[in-house]
């Protein structure tokens, strides 16, 4: 099967659909399959109508010059339409966050085209839900044969709200390379340490985590608790105001992000995995953490429900407050962290890349169908 795969944002942007998408291309092409990818981010060398190929995968560059590199483009769509047109693609997949302009016009390129199209949602629409349904896409491109998925339950259930009981959307998981985040075995910390990785953004609560940690430090009076956040982005000033006011800098530790392969070192260093994020599509890293075989700490109603069983290999909450008295329980009781450890090491996950392609593909006929139908 040739397949196009379409998303606003691309390598080398570092993101969760960035990297998923470019690691479903690799996996793709590893089980046989030709793809070829379209976005609206320029290259590394700053190229803006580039094709290069990354890691045997075609990438066309669609971008045009805007103010801190946007991946938007309004004027792709005819050259998208050739390229599309002439590519000799048997199924195209889109890629869509909560604002996805590139994504949204691909689709409608690819409707008039006739190529068989699924759309993959990584983000939970929440606030943007009713805007949304008030403009009718998504109906309307279930109703003209696009095959609808989102990555976890929690993202895909505003979608089953907009389109009715009636129109199936697929939960797709977002992919992992086990092989890559193998647990090993390792020597007891004098300390508990909490690790967390994410883009340090308001949505992602990262100034919330250090007062949730605050809390969950008084309630394991006596155990030296810290924590460690691994990334990035315009919360940093914030957490660093907070950190001197509290006086905390002697247990939390800001590093700044880290380069993807020295993530499973930390991971193994640390004693447990803390997600605050509540508009949590999926949680990459969580599972990526668990796969190491942290015990994950994280809110009920976020996409780490898809690996987190909660009393098992991990605890899941309903609030701030139900989140600090998870870890000062997990900072405690040594036990239970090794009970849930031994879980995620002897137990692999469910969202491994191969099943994850074969979930994909099973997608990609669903809209063929679609489209012989139409």
């Amino acid at each position: 099967m040739k397949v196009a795969l379409l998303s606003d944002c691309y390598l080398p942007r570092l993101g969760g659909i960035e990297v998923q998408v470019h690691d479903l291309a690799r996996h793709l092409r590893e089980a046989g399959h030709e793809v070829e990818a379209f976005t609206a981010t320029r290259s590394a060398s700053g190229q803006r109508q580039v094709t290069e190929v990354i890691d045997g995968v075609p990438v066309h560059r669609l971008a045009i010059p805007l103010p801190g590199d946007l991946p938007v483009n309004p004027f792709a769509p005819p050259e998208l339409r050739r390229r599309l047109r002439s590519g000799g693609f048997d199924a195209a997949h889109v890629h869509m966050g909560v604002v996805s302009p590139f994504g949204m016009d691909s689709v409608r390129v690819l409707l008039g085209l006739g190529l068989p199209t699924a759309v993959t949602w990584h983000c939970v629409l929440a606030w943007a839900a009713p805007a949304v349904r008030t403009l009718g896409y998504v109906g309307r491109w279930s109703r003209r044969g696009v095959a609808l998925s989102a990555v976890s339950a929690v993202a895909a259930e505003p979608l089953h709200r907009m389109v009715g009981p009636d129109v199936p959307v697929t939960v797709l998981p977002n992919g992992i390379d086990v092989r890559r985040w193998t647990p090993v075995d390792r020597e007891p910390n004098d300390v508990v340490r909490v690790v967390t990785a994410m883009r340090l953004a308001a949505r992602k609560r990262p100034v919330q985590l250090l007062e949730v940690m605050h809390r969950a430090r008084e309630l394991a009076a006596g155990v030296d608790l810290r924590l460690e956040v691994l990334g990035e982005g315009p919360q940093r000033g914030g957490m660093e105001r907070w950190v001197a006011e509290h006086d905390a800098a002697g247990w939390v530790n800001l590093p700044g992000r880290l380069p993807r392969e020295h993530l499973h070192d930390e991971y193994v260093r640390s004693d447990l995995y803390i997600a605050p994020a509540e508009l949590e599509a999926f949680g990459i890293a969580a599972l990526e953490a668990r796969t190491t075989g942290l015990p994950v700490v994280g809110p009920k109603r976020s996409g780490i429900s898809e690996f987190v069983q909660d009393g098992v290999n991990g605890l899941l909450v309903d609030d701030d407050s139900e989140m600090a008295g998870a870890i000062a329980r997990l900072a405690r009781e040594a036990a239970l962290r090794e009970r849930m450890r031994a879980h995620n090491v002897h137990t692999q996950p469910d969202q491994a890349w191969p099943t994850v392609v074969e979930q994909t593909i099973a997608l990609y006929e669903r809209a063929e169908r679609h489209a012989a139908a139409r």
